[in-house]
């Protein structure tokens, strides 16, 4: 099925959101609960429309939506990323897909190690993390300075 911008979708283990955009290879950009998140077509399903009630209220029929989330098992995600020995543009695209997988999840916090040396990974990571929606703060690990927290 494909969805285009606007249109509400429900997706398991996160909830009901709004489609904000359509990218390439069947992928959707969709903002749930404030946060934006990218998620595989595949992964989605047509949100059940609210009804209105007697009195004019919009009364929500979740039912059908709790009971698929119940079913359907969170995916797992690792809770690290090692990005030694990756180039800065391979480290970016392997970010961007651990923290999607790290959402997907239902994860709160996750680390990323790019290493002390050189300091490019860590620059590059952490001008990232400044730039997605989803990320709520980030900071050096106080026992390891090559390693960054993420907290989503």
């Amino acid at each position: 099925m494909t969805f285009g911008p606007g249109d509400r979708v429900h997706v398991a283990a996160l909830g009901t959101g709004i489609v904000s955009e359509v990218r390439n290879g069947g992928r959707y950009l969709v903002e749930i609960k404030g946060r934006s998140v990218v998620v595989d077509g595949d992964r989605l399903a047509p949100a059940e429309r609210a009804r209105t009630s007697r009195r004019g209220k919009a009364a929500v029929d979740d039912t059908r939506a709790d009971a698929a989330a119940a079913v359907e098992p969170a995916p797992t995600a690792p809770l690290s990323l090692d990005l030694h020995g990756t180039t800065v543009d391979e480290a970016l695209d392997a970010l961007d897909t651990f923290l999607n997988t790290a959402l997907l999840a239902g994860c709160s916090e996750a680390r990323i190690i790019h290493g002390r040396s050189g300091g490019r990974l860590k620059a590059a990571v952490h001008a990232r993390l400044k730039r997605i929606p989803s990320v709520r703060g980030f900071r050096l690990d106080p026992g390891n300075s090559g390693v960054t927290i993420v907290r989503l």
